[in-house]
C-alpha cells in the first residue's frame, strides 16, 4: 500500500490544530472564565460526529473538577431540555454553526437564562450570533478524500475542548489527590494510590522495643508473615528497623545473635515514608534503595504501617 495518503491525513489534522494556536485569544480567556463561574453543570450538545467529540470533552470536564454533561441536541427538543437549569452553561459544538437540531435550542435556552458557549467555524454563524461567547476555529480543510467527512475538523474540535476543558482544571488549581478520588480504578488509581492505601497495619506491620531479642523479634515476625519489624525507642518513635536478610548475614557470624537486644543490630535511621505521600513514591524508594519493605511513620515519628515490595507488586504498581 502506498502510504503518501495516510500521512497527508495525519499532516492534514496536525495542520489544523496548529491553524488554533494563532487565533487563541481574549475570548478563549472568558470561556475559561465562564466555565470557572458556572455554579451548575456544563452541558456539552453537539450532533453526529461533533456530538461524539462533546462527549468526550464532557468526560474530561468532569473528571478534572468541572460537573458536566452531555445532551444529544435531538432529545433536548423533545423533553431532555429539562435537564437544563439557568445556572449551567451549555457548550454548543458545530462546525458549520447551522446544524438544525442545535440551532432550535438556542432561543429556548436563552429564554432559561442559560448562558450559551460556542465552538464553531465562524462567530457569524447561526450558533456564532445565538451564543454569549464563540469561540471560532476558522474554515478547516477536512483531510478526507473528497473532502466531506469530519476529519481534520473533528480533530480540531477535539483539541480545542482539551484546551478549554485543561485551562480550567489548571485555573481551578486541580490538584493528583482530588484527581485520584475520580480515578479510583485502572491504572490511573493504582499510580494515585496513597502509602495508606498499600501499607501494611496492626499484626501485619510488627512493632518491637530496642531492647527486645532478636528471637522475640523473629517470633513476631514470623507471625506476621513479613520480611522485617520497625523497632521503636521508649518513646514509640521509630529507631531503626530489623529484616530477614539481617538475621540472615549476623547468625552467620554470630551463634548467640538470637540473645542480643534488637536495637544492637538493627538499621538505624532507616528510610520512612509519610502516610499521605504517594504509592508511586514509596516504589521509588524501594528500587532506588534496592530494598524490600520501607517503614511508614507519621508526623510524631511513630510508625504507623510498613510497606512491602511484594504488595505493589500483586496490586500491580510495579
Amino acid at each position: 500500500m502506498d502510504l503518501e495518503f495516510p500521512r497527508q491525513v495525519l499532516q492534514g489534522e496536525a495542520d489544523a490544530i496548529r491553524s488554533l494556536i494563532p487565533r487563541l485569544d481574549q475570548t478563549f480567556g472568558e470561556a475559561v472564565r465562564l466555565i470557572l463561574g458556572c455554579k451548575g453543570h456544563v452541558v456539552v450538545t453537539g450532533m453526529g460526529k461533533a456530538g461524539l467529540v462533546g462527549q468526550k470533552i464532557s468526560a474530561t470536564l468532569a473528571s478534572t473538577g468541572t460537573p458536566s454533561l452531555f445532551l444529544h441536541p435531538a432529545e433536548a427538543i423533545h423533553g431532555d431540555l429539562g435537564r437544563v437549569t439557568r445556572d449551567d452553561v451549555v457548550l454548543a459544538l458545530s462546525n458549520s454553526g447551522e446544524t438544525e437540531e442545535v440551532a432550535k435550542l438556542l432561543p429556548l435556552l436563552k429564554e432559561f437564562g442559560t448562558k450559551i458557549l460556542a465552538i464553531t467555524a465562524t462567530a457569524n454563524s447561526t450558533l456564532g450570533r445565538g451564543a454569549d461567547l464563540a469561540l471560532a476555529m476558522g474554515k478547516i480543510e477536512e483531510a478526507c478524500p473528497i473532502g466531506l467527512a469530519p476529519s481534520a475538523s473533528t480533530t480540531a474540535l477535539l483539541a480545542l475542548g482539551d484546551a478549554l476543558a485543561l485551562s480550567v482544571q489548571k485555573e481551578r488549581g486541580f490538584t493528583k489527590e482530588q484527581f485520584a478520588f475520580y480515578h479510583p480504578a485502572g491504572e490511573i488509581g493504582r499510580k494515585l494510590q496513597r502509602v495508606s492505601d498499600v501499607m501494611r497495619t496492626g499484626e501485619r506491620a510488627p512493632e518491637i522495643g530496642e531492647r527486645k531479642s532478636v528471637a522475640e523479634a523473629i517470633s513476631l515476625i514470623t507471625k506476621a508473615r513479613a520480611g522485617a519489624i520497625s523497632v521503636t525507642d521508649a518513646s514509640g518513635r521509630l529507631a531503626g528497623i530489623f529484616t530477614d536478610g539481617d538475621l540472615r548475614r549476623r547468625i552467620s557470624l554470630d551463634a548467640d545473635v538470637l540473645k542480643k537486644p534488637i536495637g544492637e543490630l538493627m538499621t538505624k535511621n532507616p528510610k520512612v515514608i509519610g502516610p499521605d505521600r504517594l504509592a508511586s513514591e514509596a516504589l521509588c524508594l524501594l528500587r532506588e534503595k534496592k530494598i524490600d519493605e520501607v517503614p511508614v511513620v507519621g508526623a510524631d515519628g511513630k510508625p504507623v504501617g510498613m510497606v512491602d515490595v511484594q504488595d505493589l507488586l500483586d496490586m500491580g504498581l510495579v
